[in-house]
């Protein structure tokens, strides 16, 4: 059989329309002999908005079901997530060339590492693209770091979510992302740094589109009690992974 990533998109109706472009980056990857990607769309709810714009591909399935957000939408189509490994692509990014292949090599060479992130663009209106400063070196993110620049630095990491590639195992062991109404995904990865190694990838691996209906552009992302909240939530449980000791691989 052969080896399987698995991309996990959450996609509600205002996003839907930026699908076919998604699907035009995930075709234009290539990978290593032997290795191959499916695309599982899940949608945050039941409308007839989003499937006029799911590709016609045989390597992408959709589902629906009851709104819940973007966390629980993920964590819900890991249920058809058969490939060793799970790409985060969300619905209005895109994947610059070459992407899939490096997170895989990363992850094949080295068992001591759980999941990769990598530099990001942000992805512009007029389709321009720019970009951050302060990336860390390519390299890898030990065990711990991500909370600690994290705490330093009013809650921002120094890697992005959006460009998780992870062990499928690791990623259901933690049990996906978190039932939060945002950050859901930075929870994720700081519960996966306080277990298991990561790397860095300093090539672009996400265009991340930037458009007046995207979820962090809402004035209820940033509500003072509700981030608070949200923070709260995310540490602790960063916290209390790495104090109990679990780690990955087992014995690490």
């Amino acid at each position: 059989m052969p080896g399987r990533i698995t991309v996990v998109t959450a996609v509600h109706a205002p996003s839907a329309r930026f699908l076919p472009e998604a699907h035009k980056s995930l075709c234009e990857q290539w990978l290593p002999d032997g290795w191959e990607w499916d695309w599982v769309i899940q949608e945050d709810g039941a409308t007839d908005a989003v499937r006029p714009y799911v590709p016609g591909d045989e390597r992408v399935s959709f589902r629906q079901g009851r709104p819940g957000g973007p966390g629980i939408t993920r964590t819900i189509a890991l249920a058809h997530a058969v490939g060793e490994y799970v790409k985060v692509l969300d619905a209005d990014d895109q994947l610059p060339p070459g992407t899939l292949a490096r997170d895989l090599a990363v992850l094949e060479a080295d068992r001591t590492i759980g999941w990769t992130t990598s530099r990001v663009l942000d992805l512009l209106p007029d389709g321009t693209t720019a970009g951050f400063p302060g990336d860390p070196d390519e390299g890898p993110v030990e065990r711990g770091a991500v909370l600690s620049f994290w705490r330093e630095n009013g809650f921002r990491a120094q890697v992005h979510p959006a460009t998780l590639f992870v062990r499928r195992d690791l990623l259901t062991a933690l049990g996906g992302w978190m039932a939060l109404p945002a950050s859901e995904d930075t929870g994720l990865l700081l519960a996966l740094n306080a277990v298991s190694r990561g790397w860095f990838s300093a090539e672009v691996g996400l265009l991340y589109r930037k458009w007046e209906g995207q979820a962090t552009g809402q004035a209820s992302h940033v509500d003072p009690a509700e981030r608070q909240a949200r923070m709260a939530v995310a540490e602790a449980r960063a916290r209390a992974l790495a104090d109990f000791g679990w780690t990955y691989p087992a014995g690490g």
